[in-house]
């Protein structure tokens, strides 16, 4: 009789799975508490199953190295690790593979791989490298709040520069924050070198050097950026509102139809395409708030205005 109900019940919550909908008022979505292992419809709260099966571990973890510790796959593979995480451990527990303990001169032996395994890779010229430069590159990425892409691309530049023996001779800082431009400039993302060069704590100068070598002996091919991407980043800076963003974004769509956006830097006319926006709509913000918002002069602004007033008649 047991076995009948849960048939029956399993084939109301498989059907109810396909449908989506709550067998009861056929409308509301169903919803899932992973907590209680409860599904009930989002409407009239109709409890369609009371346990549901737990697709999570069968463990508990408490801490981030805990559950390192008990999955059973290790972490994914990053470009952006010395090791690509595929470095080999030798495990601490003295047994083999039948659960024996292991004979003392075979204990010595395993004790001595054990030993070389770490020190080959840590005392490794090229390993210490890539463990300084992503440690680096590791704490950009805080700073700046970039995602996984854009430090994956930024790894991967710097390996390639390695390689070419680019580092010898310079500050393996200064080329991590230009891989980190790089990568920024390939993959589109709003980073200027000017906050690069704040994050790290490196001159401007220094960094466009390391960034023109890369360019130079790398062959990259960089798109231009585009100041549409850089219009929410100063407008969330400047407290502009929506309507206000959005209007900029068309003015900068037919400066780039009229071609009069070539050449000239994106986050100016982001800049001066806000500011007209502003006049336009009546918003209460002057020149040197935008451009205090933007990173850039009050004359650069200036200048933009001019320039998009007279070509776009505004």
């Amino acid at each position: 009789m047991l076995n009948i109900r849960f048939m029956v019940s399993k084939m109301v919550v498989d059907r109810t799975l396909l449908s989506d909908k709550c067998p009861r008022c056929g409308k509301g979505p169903l919803v899932t508490d992973n907590a209680t292992g409860e599904m009930f419809c989002g409407n009239c709260g109709y409890v369609v199953s009371e346990r549901i099966e737990e697709l999570g571990p069968e463990w508990r973890a408490f801490s981030k190295e805990e559950h390192e510790d008990r999955s059973r796959t290790g972490i994914p593979t990053s470009l952006a690790m010395h090791d690509m995480g595929l470095a080999t451990v030798i495990g601490p527990i003295d047994k083999d593979a039948s659960g024996k303990p292991l004979s003392t001169a075979i204990r010595s032996t395993i004790e001595r791989l054990r030993t070389w395994d770490s020190r080959s890779q840590v005392h490794e010229p090229l390993d210490r490298n890539f463990r300084q430069a992503f440690s680096e590159l590791d704490r950009l990425k805080d700073k700046l709040a970039v995602g996984e892409s854009v430090i994956e691309k930024a790894a991967y530049i710097y390996r390639k520069a390695l390689e070419k023996g680019l580092v010898r001779g310079r500050s393996i800082s200064a080329l991590v924050a230009a891989v980190l431009y790089a990568a920024c400039r390939d993959t589109e993302t709003p980073r200027t070198l000017k906050d690069i060069a704040n994050a790290s704590n490196i001159k401007k100068k220094d960094i466009a050097r390391c960034y023109r070598l890369l360019i130079r002996e790398l062959d990259l091919q960089m798109p231009v950026v585009d100041p549409i991407k850089c219009v929410s980043r100063i407008a969330s800076k400047a407290g502009l509102s929506e309507k206000t963003k959005r209007t900029a974004i068309e003015i900068l769509k037919r400066a780039e139809e009229a071609k009069i956006s070539a050449g000239k830097d994106p986050m100016g006319l982001a800049a001066a395409a806000l500011y007209v926006a502003c006049v336009m709509h009546g918003e209460n913000k002057t020149q040197k708030d935008v451009a205090e918002a933007a990173g850039v002069t009050e004359v650069t602004i200036r200048n933009r205005y001019k320039g998009l007033k007279l070509a776009l008649k505004l």
